[in-house]
């Protein structure tokens, strides 16, 4: 298990700690991870939700708040720390400037191809810069574009296969398709940035997400040539983990036939655990009036069966009747809620056994 360089940033465990919204990933969860040898990563989706100024709007309340999680996260962690920014969010620019603006360590951004992600950074900043991909011709052209309007490669390059949780950049049919899967998708992605990063003079890592669950996943996809992974769905599970009880009680009580693909309002595929609040959504009763914030640029409150940033804040709080839970495919796996240092350190040696184990055969 080699450190994980990113972009100067070395990163010891080579994990990144998903950004999860609404309110799932902010700073007790990013802090704890970033304290623990990892990248903790804050997400921007909602946080006005959260923060709630009456003085404010919500877009202003997203501004604050982010601000607020950015330095209470550093206040308890000198960490490597990150935001995970959407492209499709309509306050997008505002988020990335101030996360730059407060020093972070990362910009991760996907929900969408960042193409000018690059314009934001300003003189003297130290911000990395990394693109959520889900395949090599995505990286290919983010790296292109960058490279020719601002003469800046990425700093890393995420992967995020059909097995993540949340909002999935494929097509319906693709999700269980093996020719889409992370294990197919690494490898072409690999080559392609490193084709573009050495004739730069630039390493750019890739890193593997969605369904990476245990160490010995973690060992199976570097193998593939991967530098470092992706995981949010166990982090979830623990005590530092910012949502409700309620929240993780759901990932702790779910079998693998409650784990299934919707249709969000962003017209994108999600997976999402079953809930009373999606059961009523599939039998056509649920139908917002009105938007109460326009968080999302592609969200149509016209056609759109619920408002998306409503619901997963009751689920945030454990209501579930108004919202549900997005997860990964082995949501179901989880069985405890541990601290973020023994997860670390249960995936360390996940991945160390795996490892033993794999000698041990080849030497047979």
């Amino acid at each position: 298990m080699k450190a994980l360089n990113i972009g100067g940033l070395i990163v010891p465990s080579c994990i990144i700690q998903g950004g999860m919204g609404v309110g799932i990933s902010l700073s007790g969860l990013a802090s704890a991870v970033a304290a623990n040898g990892g990248v903790g990563v804050i997400s921007a989706a909602g946080i006005g939700m959260l923060h709630k100024d009456p003085a404010q709007g919500y877009l202003e309340n997203c501004i604050s708040g982010l601000r607020a999680e950015i330095r209470k996260a550093r206040e308890k962690s000198d960490g490597i720390l990150g935001v995970n920014i959407m492209v499709a969010l309509s306050n997008y620019e505002d988020l990335v400037r101030t996360s730059i603006e407060e020093g972070i360590d990362i910009v991760i951004s996907g929900a969408g191809l960042p193409l000018d992600l690059p314009k934001y950074l300003t003189p003297g900043c130290k911000t990395r810069l990394v693109p959520i991909v889900s395949s090599a011709r995505a990286a290919a052209l983010i790296c292109n574009k960058w490279q020719t309007n601002y003469n800046y490669l990425p700093d890393a390059v995420i992967v995020e296969g059909p097995k993540a949780g949340g909002h999935l950049g494929f097509k319906p049919e693709q999700i269980f398709d093996e020719n889409f899967s992370i294990e197919k998708l690494i490898p072409e992605v690999v080559a392609a940035v490193n084709e573009i990063g050495l004739a730069n003079g630039k390493n750019i890592p890739v890193i593997a997400a969605g369904g990476i669950y245990s160490g010995s996943d973690m060992f199976k996809i570097m193998r593939l040539g991967a530098s470092g992974v992706q995981m949010g769905t166990r982090f979830v599970v623990t005590d530092e983990c910012d949502a409700s009880i309620e929240f993780k009680q759901a990932y702790l009580d779910a079998k693998k036939e409650d784990v299934m693909i919707i249709k969000s309002p962003v017209g994108m595929p999600g997976r999402a655990i079953k809930s009373p609040f999606l059961d009523e959504v599939l039998a056509g009763k649920r139908q917002p009036k009105t938007c109460p914030v326009n968080c999302i640029r592609t969200c149509d409150i016209s056609t759109a069966p619920y408002c998306i940033i409503a619901s997963l804040t009751s689920a945030l709080r454990g209501n579930f009747r108004r919202g549900y839970a997005f997860a990964g495919s082995n949501v179901w796996k989880t069985n405890k809620i541990i601290p973020v240092k023994e997860l670390m350190s249960t995936i360390k040696q996940e991945y160390y056994s795996y490892l033993a184990k794999s000698q041990l055969v080849t030497a047979e």
